[in-house]
């Protein structure tokens, strides 16, 4: 808006500047007094006329008629301290904006995470199905691939059609690839049948109800925008990062 302003002005004192120069304003036209007392006369009729950019209010100084390309109070470009201001303005837009990217990324891949638990979750169902309704008797997890122990990524590959499920996208300390998966076992339900499922945690009641049953989770607290910095897939299927084996049962 003001370059739009500054340009108008300008515009108009070129007009001005054109019509003084082919003697518009000149004191020899009309019987006007010449030299520079017709000249200053007629400056000052044409100063006050309302289309002209340099009219002058009742107790204006003279100086104010001059165009804004003559004033030297215009700055010619940015001064020091304008150009450190407005890098500084950049460079806390940029940092702001690069804190919400990452922060977003984040997020985008915890909610990938979530889908890995449902992927295996759905496997972990047909193995149950396949096995007279009973869950898997595996090692809670495994310190390197080298362990011929049952686990995860052993005893359900089968059941999972894409690998990478078993491999969190936030495991940084890659330890998908150094133990086969960033999950861990719950080993509480070792050979339960799901009809029956059962969970006893230390000063926690048992826990019959499968919304509440953890099956697995992250081996470690990958999400740092995350509440509990994990996610947990339950019994009856679903993925959540909220803990509810951890909070107090509904009162019946």
């Amino acid at each position: 808006m003001v370059a739009l302003m500054d340009t108008f002005e300008n515009a108009q004192a070129v007009l001005w500047n054109r019509r003084r120069r082919r003697g518009f304003l000149s004191g020899t036209n009309g019987g006007e007094p010449a030299g520079d007392v017709g000249q200053a006369s007629r400056l000052s009729e044409w100063d006050s006329r309302p289309g002209c950019p340099h009219r002058r209010a009742a107790g204006t100084s003279a100086s104010l008629r001059q165009p804004g390309w003559l004033s030297q109070s215009y700055a010619s470009g940015f001064t020091l301290l304008e150009l450190l201001v407005v890098i500084a303005i950049i460079a806390l837009l940029a940092t702001l904006g690069s804190s919400m990217w990452q922060r977003g990324q984040r997020n985008a891949r915890a909610v990938g995470c979530t889908q890995n638990l449902r992927q295996i979750g759905a496997g972990l169902a047909k193995y149950v199905g396949d096995h007279d309704g009973t869950f898997p008797t595996l090692e809670m997890a495994r310190t390197s691939k080298s362990q011929d122990v049952p686990v995860l990524d052993t005893e359900l590959r089968a059941y999972v059609p894409d690998a990478r499920a078993f491999s969190c996208p936030e495991d940084r300390t890659h330890l998908a690839e150094t133990t086969g998966t960033s999950y861990q076992w719950n080993h509480r339900l070792n050979g339960q049948r799901l009809a029956s499922l059962s969970v006893s945690f230390v000063q926690i009641a048992p826990i019959d109800e499968p919304s509440r049953i953890m099956v697995m989770g992250d081996k470690e607290g990958f999400h740092p925008d995350v509440e509990n910095k994990m996610n947990v897939l339950y019994a009856d299927g679903h993925a959540s990062r909220e803990l509810t084996f951890m909070d107090d049962p509904p009162r019946k």
